[in-house]
């Protein structure tokens, strides 16, 4: 069994990530990396509670620990810092508010 390094797997994981993200069937026919392997390791980053999309094509249909992630790693982001993230991560400034209104909404 291949053992791949950890900047091996963060730049495959990055390449799941929106704007260009790309299915896990297309990294699995460019890299020959298993696809039961890419799940695991795009599995493994959503549970350090780095936020991957489930569906790049709508960010809407992320789990709420998904949105629940984003919110925390912008909570200290200026409006610029923001909208870099929201470029890298094909999100929208008023998606991640809203995300945060209904967070902040379940403690009411």
């Amino acid at each position: 069994m291949p053992r791949y390094s950890r900047e091996f797997k963060e730049t495959i994981v990055q390449k799941m990530m929106p704007p260009n993200a790309q299915s896990i069937a297309q990294i699995h026919r460019d890299t020959g990396v298993s696809e039961p392997t890419l799940y695991n390791w795009r599995n493994q980053y959503k549970n350090k509670g780095k936020a991957v999309p489930a569906d790049p094509s709508n960010p809407e249909n992320r789990s709420a620990q998904d949105k629940l992630s984003v919110v925390i790693e912008t909570a200290s982001l200026n409006e610029q810092a923001l909208s870099e993230y929201c470029r890298k991560k094909g999100l929208y400034a008023e998606q991640i508010m809203r995300w945060k209104e209904l967070a902040l909404a379940g403690y009411e």
